[in-house]
């Protein structure tokens, strides 16, 4: 039974933690949080990280349950790693302007138009986008994957425009690009971008591929929430510039609390609309209700399962070995 309702009919925030966590040890659940979540998400989690990287350490636990808080592919891809588990999303509806841009009818249409090209698409895609994919890339692994193509091979990239135009600059590679694109990085100013780093001269600026280039052309380092991370607790600077959902600064701030991070600015300079509004729909709240009922549930079937992972085999057999990271913070054992 649920914890009593306080106040006007809300649970505290202590009251849902308290739940939460006699729920995951009830449902012996793993709970997941992308970078891009509330920071008090990120606080419970198990883990905490890149989608992959999350959906593969989930894989790796004797875990019944899968909880993941971030978006509907990235719960399909651990899905489809974790077939025997049960994978549930706070919200069905937290979704992905890259995944919207990129039907799967579409897309299947567009491969073959051009027949003669390796597909290689980026993980913010649906499972059915995957069943009609070569190879899966994430934006850590996909120079690296390209480096391993035939230069006479020719490419076709999907669904992100930003992220296949940055790798087409940096391997010096023709490709042909899906017209999609992530609202979050696409929000970006950069009058307003120029103006903050005029203010904070001796901040570096940290950028995801999925930026548009001319928000690119100002970062002094380009890469994935996990490879941005690393630079900023790496690096010697005292502020550092980011431009990518703002949720990944809760993670540089207790890592690195004497630093100060600044979010870049939107296209009025003081506007929140960075936020992924796909990200902000899991609250505690849902995650408590959906470890309650297990539900809404991630299905695939069998079928489709087989055919989404088989891009997702080839990506892991071509990508560079993975760091160990942290063990879970609950210090449960799996």
């Amino acid at each position: 039974m649920s914890i009593p309702l306080t106040g006007q009919g809300a649970p505290s925030d202590a009251e849902l933690l308290e739940e939460i966590n006699r729920l995951r040890v009830e449902k012996n659940a793993v709970i997941l949080a992308h970078y891009y979540q509330d920071g008090k998400i990120q606080d419970l989690a198990d883990f905490v990280g890149d989608s992959l990287d999350l959906s593969r350490k989930a894989a790796s636990t004797n875990a019944d349950v899968i909880v993941f808080c971030g978006v509907r592919f990235m719960a399909e891809v651990a899905k489809i790693l974790s077939p025997e588990k049960t994978v549930v999303l706070p919200d069905m509806d937290a979704g992905c302007s890259l995944e919207d841009s990129c039907p799967a009818d579409e897309f299947a249409t567009f491969r073959a138009k051009h027949p003669d090209h390796i597909s290689l698409t980026y993980i913010n895609c649906s499972a059915a986008v995957k069943t009609h994919s070569d190879i899966i890339i994430t934006s850590s692994n996909a120079r690296h994957i390209i480096d391993q193509i035939p230069e006479d091979q020719p490419i076709l990239l999907a669904p992100d425009q930003h992220l296949g135009g940055y790798l087409a600059k940096e391997t010096g590679r023709d490709m042909v690009l899906w017209p999609g694109s992530c609202i979050v990085h696409e929000r970006f100013s950069e009058k307003e971008l120029i103006k903050l780093k005029a203010e904070h001269p001796d901040a570096p600026v940290a950028a995801h591929p999925e930026c548009p280039a001319h928000i690119l052309n100002h970062a002094d380092h380009v890469g994935s929430t996990s490879s941005i991370l690393k630079y900023v607790l790496e690096h010697a600077a005292e502020t550092f510039i980011i431009a990518t959902e703002p949720g990944i600064i809760h993670q540089m701030a207790k890592m690195s609390p004497e630093k100060t991070f600044i979010g870049a600015p939107g296209m009025d300079g003081v506007c929140n609309c960075n936020q992924c509004p796909y990200m902000a729909l899991n609250t505690l709240e849902k995650l408590r209700d959906c470890l309650r009922d297990l539900t809404p549930v991630i299905e695939i079937s069998e079928a489709d399962r087989i055919a989404a992972k088989a891009p997702l085999d080839r990506m892991l057999e071509m990508s560079p070995p993975i760091a160990q990271n942290r063990p879970p913070k609950s210090g449960r054992a799996y």
